[in-house]
């Protein structure tokens, strides 16, 4: 107004009228970002500098200089020449079982039972008046000798609270006398997809493998309402610490969702959940008539299928023995009926089937269950999770039958110094093969299974691409002719995990119409040295262009 002021004095009011209607107004934004390395991860992979967003979207992207000349933001954020990516997508996690696993005793990288055992005492000094002593993470793979514990000490230390301890991977747990006893688990119980723990003497152990878990799980006391919401709020603001916008939970009832989709609606959720939906009678009697459901915040369109175990626990279905038990093969969960008649029900709806199959069998067997119920379709998007070990005869199926390959770089890392065991030398090469499975699809979506692994999205990416541990570990990497380049990690766990969600035309790309999820790093993901990965701190995260993380 002062500059019009004084050429309206100057040249006459008329001329500074006719200055001004020749000025062009700039549009009026929410956002826009300066002076960054932005990394579009758009079908080109083209960089840019600086972006704008309204109404929670992007709007622009280009030159610095050339959008604060078109737009007036009433929020403008100088970046610094900080490095910007689309919101990091896990396309394959357990959040809610995360979350509400806060309150249990982390086992996670105790390296021995003892140490295990320690922890879980001071677990209880904690919570003393808890019904149940519970506590996940353990891995016996970690300890000297590598043997499973057995119920024992539990007993002598906690007689009279029932204990459930779960294995690392989610399928194995060890419990006390009291907890199998409450359950009314015995000896002769029968169990099918599953292990019950006994001795030489018939005696129980306390180890509970794949279905077995149930029967003592079901028992532990559903949290309160205050208390499950208190625990997804705090589990949602460790994953925004590390980046996480967008989260693939797998395995929900219509309970889970709804009250996750409450919080999400209230504000106090923000994170962007594509949910699948376990496949009981009651979730198929009420999604399927209903048919998938999309928006911004939440996505309701696949259900997740457990075919075997896991490797770690000898429960993965494999087409030959373990090499380390020579008279164990692992097992299916269910019987191939079961597979194929829920496929066959599936095809027949929008939904898609999302299997997790870690055993070279399984896969086998669920890749041609997948063909014959899709009879040739092709943007289907049904899953494989894990894909773990594949034989090279069913590899090419992915890419025949149009499966999308789900999979978690950490898990390479976290199983290669005991999975050649298991494996043998033979079939070790074709297992946690993630460059040949993207050669078979052409994508393949990233994720970390966490509580399984750590939460940190950059775990995996320095996983997908060094194929080495925390450590750096083995020097010049494991089973490199199957590291992912870097490009194709930030693709994996951006566009590609919104791809096999049915989401890539709303996320995992920093371009105008997508949704506003960006996070802010110091270092450049793409030319840092790989031991400076894990250890990157997130600056910053944005969803839907407010800011909802910062480092302090």
């Amino acid at each position: 107004m002062r500059l019009a002021y004084k050429l309206g004095s100057a040249l006459g009011v008329g001329t500074a009228l006719w200055l001004a209607s020749c000025t062009p107004q700039r549009e009026r934004v929410d956002l826009l970002v300066t002076n960054a390395t932005v990394y579009t991860v758009d079908s080109t992979f083209s960089k840019a500098e600086a972006f704008v967003v309204r109404d929670g979207h992007f709007l622009a992207v280009g030159k610095t200089a050339d959008l604060q000349g078109r737009y007036q933001a009433a929020q403008t954020v100088d970046a610094g020449g900080q490095f910007i990516y689309p919101g990091f997508y896990d396309a394959h996690c357990h959040f809610y079982r995360y979350a509400l696993g806060l309150r249990s005793a982390n086992l996670v990288g105790a390296n021995s039972w003892a140490e295990t055992v320690s922890r879980l005492v001071a677990h209880r000094r904690q919570q003393p008046n808890a019904a149940w002593l519970t506590g996940r993470g353990w891995d016996q793979n970690d300890w000297p000798g590598r043997r499973f514990p057995t119920k024992d000490t539990l007993d002598a230390l906690f007689p009279d609270v029932p204990v459930l301890l779960t294995r690392v991977d989610g399928h194995a747990a060890l419990v006390n006398q009291k907890a199998l006893d409450l359950a009314g688990v015995t000896a002769g119980t029968p169990i099918s997809g599953g292990v019950i723990g006994r001795d030489a003497q018939g005696r129980l152990t306390g180890l509970l493998v794949d279905n077995a878990v149930k029967l003592v799980a079901t028992k532990v006391p559903e949290p309160s309402p205050a208390e499950a919401e208190a625990a997804l709020l705090q589990g949602q603001q460790n994953c925004l610490a590390v980046g996480l916008t967008s989260l693939a939970d797998a395995g929900l009832n219509r309970e889970d969702i709804e009250r996750m989709a409450a919080m999400q609606q209230a504000g106090k959720l923000h994170l962007r959940l594509y949910t699948m939906l376990n496949p009981t009678p009651e979730n198929k009697a009420y999604y399927l008539p209903k048919g998938p459901y999309f928006s911004d915040n939440l996505t309701i369109c696949s259900f997740k299928v457990y075919a075997d175990g896991a490797l770690g626990s000898r429960g993965a279905s494999l087409l030959a023995p373990y090499t380390d038990r020579p008279h164990e093969s692992g097992f299916l969960l269910q019987n191939p009926g079961y597979y194929r008649n829920l496929a066959k029900e599936l095809a027949a709806t929008k939904f898609q089937m999302n299997t997790h199959a870690i055993g070279d069998s399984s896969n086998r067997l669920l890749l041609d269950i997948y063909g014959a119920a899709l009879k040739g379709q092709t943007d289907r998007r049904w899953r494989i999770e894990h894909a773990q070990v594949v034989s090279p005869a069913d590899m090419p199926k992915f890419g025949q039958y149009h499966i999308v390959p789900s999979v978690q770089p950490t898990h390479a890392t976290s199983d290669m110094y005991w999975a050649g065991e298991r494996l043998g030398t033979q079939r070790l090469p074709t297992a946690y093969a993630y460059q040949e499975l993207l050669k078979q699809y052409g994508q393949v979506a990233l994720g970390s299974d966490f509580p399984v692994e750590d939460i940190n999205p950059l775990y995996g990416y320095h996983a997908a691409v060094a194929r080495q541990d925390a450590k750096n570990y083995p020097a010049g990497g494991f089973q490199m002719n199957n590291a992912l380049t870097r490009e194709q990690a930030l693709r994996g766990m951006t566009t590609w995990a919104a791809h096999a969600a049915f989401e890539d035309q709303r996320k995992g790309q920093i371009k105008p119409g997508m949704l506003a999820d960006f996070v802010v790093l110091k270092t450049d993901l793409l030319t840092a040295p790989n031991e400076q990965l894990r250890a990157t701190p997130v600056q910053q995260t944005w969803i839907g262009g407010r800011q909802v993380f910062t480092q302090k």
